[in-house]
């Protein structure tokens, strides 16, 4: 089933990468609402099982809560027109989803799960309601007279290489799921659920906290180096978690990690519609969002067997792999400027 949903991800991310802006990103947007109503029905309401993997395969029944596959993607593409300063939107918008996320778990446990997969609908509607709202100026550019283009003209080789990238950390990140995090504190330090609850909480907190400190500090250092010089260390201090001699420090190095490594979340964002065309803005977020949800589910199964290796080789592989994607990611884009920080034009986030 899990491989379903992020076929189906990827499939349809793709797919609004293609025909997104052709059909429109109001109409395609309100056209996922529907499509996610429907699933998350069929999955509230029965455990037959080719229904359910034609209903994971719509891409819409999302596994991650602040980036939610082919939504995302299109609201990557129209979230700079709403605002002078989108990175800073970008931040909210990565809180308030992280925030409902939170929430919507706390409910989940209150519930059966039948009851929670209902809320799908509900939230399907509530979206489709909001997105009569928005504003035309969301879409691709027409309405400016821009001449229709391919979804990528301009920008193929930016986001060929984004892509690869953003494929690799994403590679990387899959060694250590919070469900490996939760062995590595179990088996090694002993840890009860009830801390594990404590941490994962706190980890919800600061990733928040993180996204907000990101915004303020790409107005001081822009968008790329905010991305890489948080990153990085993060990357380092996960690493470091496998060699922690008790579990307070390996609490205090995971929560520190959490701390730096979601700031490059709203920036990585941002930056990705800000370096190519408005027109591309659709095609691009969703290619590289497709990047990674591509990588990541693979790297799990190769974590199971670094674990014959030790119970901390999955936190020293997945700090190298995310590293050496800040170092190339700096490398190969330290001289591409996001629109609002290129010399001579006024600047919102550098």
């Amino acid at each position: 089933m899990l491989a379903a949903l992020l076929a189906g991800t990827a499939f349809v991310s793709v797919l609004i990468a293609r025909f997104g802006d052709r059909l429109g990103r109001r109409r395609s947007y309100r056209l996922l609402f529907i499509v996610m109503a429907g699933a998350g029905t069929v999955f509230a309401l029965t455990d037959w099982l080719p229904a359910l993997i034609l209903a994971a395969f719509t891409g819409t029944v999302s596994t991650d809560v602040v980036e939610s596959g082919p939504f995302t993607s299109l609201e990557q593409a129209m979230l700079p027109h709403a605002a002078a300063d989108p990175t800073r939107l970008f931040g909210t918008y990565n809180t308030v989803a992280t925030l409902a996320g939170s929430i919507g778990a706390l409910i989940a446990l209150a519930g059966s799960s039948a009851h929670w997969l209902l809320a799908y609908p509900v939230a399907a509607g509530a979206g489709l309601i909001a997105s009569a709202g928005l504003s035309p100026a969301v879409e691709r550019g027409e309405e400016l007279g821009v001449e229709p283009l391919p979804p990528l003209h301009r920008s193929r080789g930016i986001v060929l290489r984004l892509s690869v990238l953003f494929a690799l950390d994403s590679f990387g990140g899959g060694f250590v799921p919070q469900t490996f995090i939760a062995y590595l504190f179990v088996r090694k330090y002993g840890a009860s659920p009830h801390t594990l609850a404590v941490v994962f909480f706190a980890i919800g907190i600061l990733q928040a906290l993180s996204f907000q400190g990101a915004v303020r500090l790409a107005r001081r250092i822009g968008l790329l180096r905010t991305m890489v010089f948080t990153h990085l260390p993060s990357n380092l201090l996960l690493a470091a978690v496998a060699f922690a001699p008790n579990i307070t420090t390996a609490i205090t190095l995971l929560l520190a990690r959490f701390l730096l490594s979601q700031a490059d979340v709203p920036t990585r964002q941002a930056y990705v519609v800000a370096v190519v065309d408005p027109t591309e803005r659709t095609a691009a977020a969703a290619y590289t969002n497709t990047a990674r949800y591509a990588t990541r589910p693979l790297a799990p199964l190769l974590a199971g067997v670094a674990l014959r290796a030790g119970l901390g080789a999955p936190f020293v592989i997945a700090g190298a792999l995310k590293s050496v994607y800040d170092l190339g990611l700096f490398a190969l884009f330290r001289n591409v400027h996001a629109e609002t920080e290129r010399p001579g034009k006024p600047s919102t986030v550098g």
